[in-house]
């Protein structure tokens, strides 16, 4: 089996295994809550801070690879959005739900053991650049749309309030924080004692396996629930325009080979529990969003693949 096929299965294959976990009972979803809990809040965050702490970013194109990536999230968000609008003939707000379900890829606990175990640290240290931006930049987006578009209810709302709430919510996100603390800490130039390394590399090394049998078990605790055509819709655009559209831009901006094939492998990332959180929190389009990462996940074991090939034949 080659390294890429092999990868692929062990990643999707943990996934797999959570699923099945919950699916016979062995485990309650609730486990994958508290699993979920621990990678987001503990794991994935001191990860992050080893790796941002020593991380070389030489080469990377910061610059170019946000354009890039963040070029591909506009066009699938875009056609996303429109298509539950003027297709489904859903309201604005779960419209743009969908815009938000098409573009905002599951970059930390499925990306960052996939492109570990594909690309090793050094495609690792790439995607850190898009993890350092991507909570930020697709937050405030979704919170700004959701301003433009109206509120549900129609009444007035406080952009100060909302901007405040964004700011406080986002400065407190262990993720964040976590990415804030290894670029301090690099400032600084001071290093671990042995056995500050012995901390951060036992709970960094539980982040990718963790994080993905807890997204199994919750995906089982998600499910199915109405709204299949739409949602199936959004996932294939997801797994297929996205990544078509960064391909694209890879190749007009000339991004180096590595940061070409992290930026197409990022953008062909099923949809993650994000936009489930976003629809709940503005009361519109949770089954289309929960949906969408269902199918997203379960398809992507194929689509991924087929991306990370074209991506390797394209770039070499």
């Amino acid at each position: 089996m080659s390294s890429l096929a092999e990868t692929i299965a062990f990643v999707f294959g943990l996934i797999a295994l959570g699923y099945l976990a919950g699916w016979t009972g062995l485990l309650r979803t609730q486990v994958g809550d508290a699993m979920t809990d621990f990678a987001v809040a503990i794991a994935v965050p001191v990860l992050l801070f080893r790796t941002l702490m020593n991380v070389d970013f030489h080469g990377a194109a910061p610059w170019e690879l946000w354009f890039c990536y963040f070029s591909a999230v506009v066009v699938a968000w875009i056609v996303g959005q429109a298509t539950i609008k003027r297709v489904f003939r859903r309201d604005a707000q779960a419209a743009v739900v969908g815009g938000i379900a098409t573009s905002f890829s599951n970059l930390v606990l499925l990306g960052i053991p996939l492109v570990l175990g594909v690309f090793g640290q050094a495609g690792f240290d790439v995607l850190s650049l898009l993890i350092s931006v991507h909570l930020l930049v697709m937050m405030a987006a979704s919170v700004t749309m959701f301003e433009l578009v109206g509120n549900r209810d129609g009444k007035p709302s406080d952009p100060l309030r909302v901007l405040r709430d964004f700011l406080r919510n986002l400065l407190v996100n262990p993720l964040v924080v976590g990415i804030l603390a290894g670029l301090v800490w690099r400032m600084t130039g001071f290093g671990l004692p042995a056995l500050g390394h012995r901390f951060v590399d036992a709970l960094a090394d539980l982040a990718g396996p963790v994080a993905l049998f807890a997204m199994g078990l919750s995906l089982r605790k998600f499910g199915l629930s109405g709204h299949i055509l739409p949602a199936f819709t959004l996932s294939m655009l997801k797994l297929m325009l996205m990544p078509a559209a960064a391909l694209v831009m890879a190749l007009l901006v000339g991004l180096p080979p590595l940061t070409a094939k992290i930026a197409v492998a990022a953008a062909s990332l099923p949809t993650g529990v994000n936009p489930y959180l976003i629809a709940t929190k503005f009361g519109t389009g949770q089954a289309l969003a929960s949906n969408t990462m269902t199918i997203g996940t379960a398809c992507a074991a194929l689509t991924t693949a087929f991306w990370l090939a074209v991506a390797q034949w394209v770039f070499g």
